[in-house]
């Protein structure tokens, strides 16, 4: 990791000087590479080897009244843009974020939310094209998440408001438009940890979303709700999780998807993790998509050995023989 001392974060604060300056911050760049090799038994491959290429920057500061402010921007793959978070917290009240791209807030951070010991059972390297929960996040999202001092011990929340819940971002004193059918959303997610049942190891989650949607268009016939529940349950080396969600789109056909995801991982030592991982998606008026993940993670320094047997059933909710599929998938992983 690289890092930059005392520049970025006064320039970051500029536009709160009429609050409050911004003492001198940080701003660090990290990096990491993933070196893969992909064998599908059950189709062509092609070129097998694949590379993934990531790089952030955090910048981080303190204004003279105590408020922070955290900036982070991701680059995904051969440097294409990712996501971008303003983060501002008021101690005694809690964190509000602004997030662009794919932004994980509000109920799509437990689209997944079972353990594993590399990836989802959907997304080690052969997808079965599940439809999850996704909420508010394709749009420019305000997120608020109380203080650990306002909520009771072991409890955390986070509420999510997005004015287009499916428009792109937008930069400074710009607007998006319109990119879809979608209006305003909200989205709300509790997670409580043993804490708060007295019983260590042990965490239930959950969460609701209402995404307003344009009745006059004729796909639609109403509003889209979502919902997830879950829990995990750490005990020695294992971990067990269970989660159900259920998408309901608001679409005149084809309306809802209902998910039921789960697995259990084993940590053989601080180095060794093993793992299985299992989702599957009924869609309505269609078929069942499945996929099931045995995996296996290897840390030896700042390299990460990974791999994972996938197999997937009626990828994107088609019964045809060629949606039958199973793959090979070797990875390293490198950070720095």
């Amino acid at each position: 990791m690289n890092k930059l001392n005392k520049i970025g974060v006064s320039a970051l604060c500029g536009s709160l000087a009429a609050i409050s300056a911004a003492n001198a911050g940080d701003l660090t760049v990290t990096g990491g590479a993933d070196l893969t090799w992909v064998s599908l038994s059950k189709q062509v491959t092609g070129n097998p080897i694949g590379i993934g290429s990531n790089i952030g920057f955090a910048g981080s500061g303190e204004l003279d009244n105590g408020w922070t402010v955290n900036l982070s921007i991701a680059h995904s793959n051969k440097a294409i843009y990712s996501n971008t978070t303003v983060t501002i917290g008021v101690p005694g009240t809690g964190d509000f974020k602004l997030s662009q791209g794919v932004s994980g807030t509000g109920i799509d951070r437990m689209d997944d939310m079972t353990p594993s010991v590399w990836e989802e059972a959907d997304g080690a390297g052969l997808s079965a094209g599940i439809t999850s929960v996704s909420g508010t996040s394709a749009g420019t999202t305000v997120e608020y998440t109380p203080s650990a001092d306002i909520l009771p011990a072991g409890l955390t929340a986070h509420v999510a408001w997005s004015p287009d819940a499916d428009g792109s971002g937008a930069s400074d004193k710009g607007g998006s438009g319109t990119s879809g059918i979608k209006g305003s959303g909200w989205d709300v997610t509790l997670e409580a940890s043993g804490d708060m049942f007295g019983m260590d190891g042990l965490t239930v989650y959950g969460g609701l979303s209402q995404v307003d949607q344009d009745q006059s268009a004729t796909s639609v016939s109403g509003d889209a709700e979502e919902r997830v529940i879950g829990f995990k349950y750490a005990a020695g080396g294992f971990t067990v999780g269970y989660q159900d969600t259920e998408d309901k789109q608001g679409k005149t056909t084809n309306n809802t998807y209902d998910n039921t995801y789960y697995s259990v991982t084993f940590s053989v030592n601080d180095d060794l993790s093993i793992g299985y991982n299992h989702a599957e998606s009924s869609k309505e008026g269609s078929n069942t998509a499945e996929a099931d993940s045995f995996q296996a993670a290897y840390t030896y320094g700042g390299a990460t050995f990974r791999i994972a047997e996938v197999d997937v059933e009626n990828k994107v909710y088609s019964t045809a023989a060629a949606n039958d599929l199973d793959a090979t998938i070797i990875s390293l992983g490198l950070a720095f």
